[in-house]
Formats: structure tokens, sequence, C-alpha cells
């Protein structure tokens, strides 16, 4: 790679010769991975697995915002959230291709940060870069992943398995990636009006992460494995707990009850929502961008994963007749609602 002491042009290399640039040190690690980078099309080979192919797309000004986040952390970010989608299949990721549009505000070193985070979550998760496209925007930066796995047909699990009686569970904690967010846009207001002032994020490490760094949950599907558990239905948390919960509950046919006690919320998530005037678990349910894992296990798989300090039971699937229902802290049923981000920034 190029040193970021200078700015290189992208007009420099020009589109192939930026695709060979990025490109260059790319190691192909998986047997499946027949041919990647360089040709008309990447060659794979499952044989006989089922492919999984999942795409997102993320564009500055909507789902991000180069004031503070970082390039690297966009990169590694931009990979996470694909492949999340490939574990809620319960399913192996294995490749993916990169496209990127990018104006001329952007110099070779910052694409170099923004491929050096891709190949960083690339190297932890194991997964081979197979190809993609480089164009030029003028409107800002836009990346757009597709994801590429593979799994035995007898372990793919689907929204649509869910069954009355099923416990509903979650890994990990949810609604930091959310109050991180919160956090950061402080800090921007601050600083836009204060040039001079530093940004005081000390002591909110977890969550800053949350948003600028998430974590795929590649450590769930094989933990159900050694479990000896197999979902019913999964899907993973990008848009708030709520809005997935109604996903399955429509896919499956079902109703659900949600135990407003047994959301998981970390405390440093917790505290911060409360010096915002924010709901903790409004922000659980609608903040979004957790990328946790949402499934539904059989009944008699409890005793498996109640101890287990990775999962939390949450509630348990209904007749879909008595409809998806919040029980409050206080015992009252309440039909969810996938509120959203607006509903959030607009409360009281």
């Amino acid at each position: 790679m190029l040193e970021n002491s200078e700015r290189t042009e992208l007009s420099s290399l020009g589109e192939f010769g930026l695709i060979k640039h990025l490109t260059q040190f790319i190691e192909l690690k998986n047997e499946s991975t027949i041919k990647g980078v360089g040709d008309d099309a990447a060659v794979i080979d499952y044989k006989g697995k089922q492919t999984v192919i999942s795409t997102d797309m993320l564009v500055e000004g909507v789902h991000f915002d180069l004031t503070y986040v970082p390039l690297k952390h966009l990169g590694y970010k931009s990979v996470m959230v694909n492949l999340s989608d490939i574990y809620a299949m319960n399913a192996t990721p294995k490749q993916i291709t990169v496209s990127v549009a990018m104006s001329n505000r952007f110099s070779v070193e910052a694409m170099e940060e923004l491929y050096a985070g891709m190949m960083l979550a690339c190297e932890k998760h194991k997964v081979d870069i197979v190809g993609g496209d480089t164009t030029t925007n003028k409107a800002g930066l836009i990346i757009s992943i597709t994801a590429i796995g593979e799994a035995n047909s007898e372990d793919l699990v689907y929204r649509t398995g869910a069954k009355e009686g099923d416990l509903l569970c979650v890994s990990g904690d949810l609604g930091g990636a959310y109050v991180g967010l919160q956090l950061l846009e402080r800090e921007k207001r601050i600083f836009l009006e204060t040039p001079n002032v530093q940004p005081d994020l000390e002591g909110n490490d977890y969550i800053i992460e949350r948003q600028l760094k998430p974590e795929a949950r590649k450590d769930i599907p094989p933990l159900l494995k050694e479990l000896e558990v197999k979902p019913t239905a999964m899907i993973d948390i990008s848009d708030g707990l709520a809005s997935e919960i109604l996903h399955l509950a429509t896919q499956s046919n079902v109703g659900c009850n949600l135990y407003e006690d047994k959301i998981p919320i970390d405390p440093q998530t917790y505290n911060m929502a409360r010096e915002f005037n924010l709901d903790p678990t409004v922000c659980a349910l609608s903040g979004g961008e957790d990328y946790e894992l949402l499934f539904t296990i059989p009944q008699e798989d409890f005793l498996k994963v109640k101890a287990n300090p990775n999962i939390s039971i949450i509630g348990h699937i209904t007749n879909s007749k008595d409809g998806v229902n919040l029980i409050t802290k206080g015992g009252s049923s309440t039909p969810l609602t996938a509120q959203g981000w607006d509903a959030l920034l607009n409360k009281d």
C-alpha cells in the first residue's frame, strides 16, 4: 500500500489501476474460491452445498457521516453488516464482492483506509474478496457489498419456521448502537459550534464501538450447534428488535409475547440513554444497527440455553390471533409496533 503522508489523486491510477492497487494484497483462503479478483467473473465451487447470497448498500449522508466515522471503521462495518445476514441464515460466509462509488474528494490513500477496514473484517471471518466494481459519483460515497455463503441444506434457518410455544431468544445486548450514534451526533454539533472543543467520549467506548465497529455474531451458529439446538426461525437485528420480531411473526404466521424486563440492555447503554432523556427500552426496540441474532427455539431446548451468557430468552411465540405484544414491566400488554428512528428522534 502507498504511504499516507501524501495525497494521490484517483485520476492518477484510473479505474483499473485503482482496483489492481487496492486488491493486490488479497490472499484467497477458502477452497470454494476457484477464481477471485482479476477476471470477468469469480468462480466458486461449493461441492453440493447450498449457496446463500445477501446484498447491502451504505450511502453517505443516509447510513454514515464521515464527520465522525473513520474510513477504516466504515470499511469494517460495511463488511460486517453483510456477514450478519449470512449468519442469520445459519450459514457460513465465504466470499464478498465490493463495489464503491466515490467522488474526486477522495484520494487513493482514503480508499486504502476503506479497503484496509474491509480486509481486516474479511481476515477475522476468513472471507475472500472475489470481485466488485468502482465508479465515480458526484454526490458522495456509496458502498455496495454482496456476501456469499454456504450451508448444508439441513442446517439452513429461515424466518418462516417459528411455531406456537417456541421461545424467543436474542444474542448479546441491544440499543447500544443507537445510543452511541446519539453521542457521536451530539459531539458533532458541539464541534461545529465550537471547533476548538475536543470530543467528550471518555468512558463510552462500548457504545461508540457498537455504532462504529459492530461485530457480526459468527460465534452464535456454532454455539447453538454445540448445544444441539437448531433455531426454528432466525433474523439479524439491523432495524431494531421490534421490527425484526414483526418480520418473524408475519413470515411465520404467528403471534408473540415480548417481555420488557427480559430485553438485555448494557448498563452503559442504559445510562447514556437516560442522559439523552430517551427510554432505554425504546432504544432497544427501535434503534437498530445492533447486528445481534434474534431466533426462536423449541420449548424443550430451554435447559440447553437458559444459563448461557451469550443468549437471553425474551419471550415466546403465540397464536397469530393473539397478535404481537409487549408485556411491560408493570405487567400490562400493548401491541408491539416498529416505531423506527423518527419516533426516537422526536421523543419528548
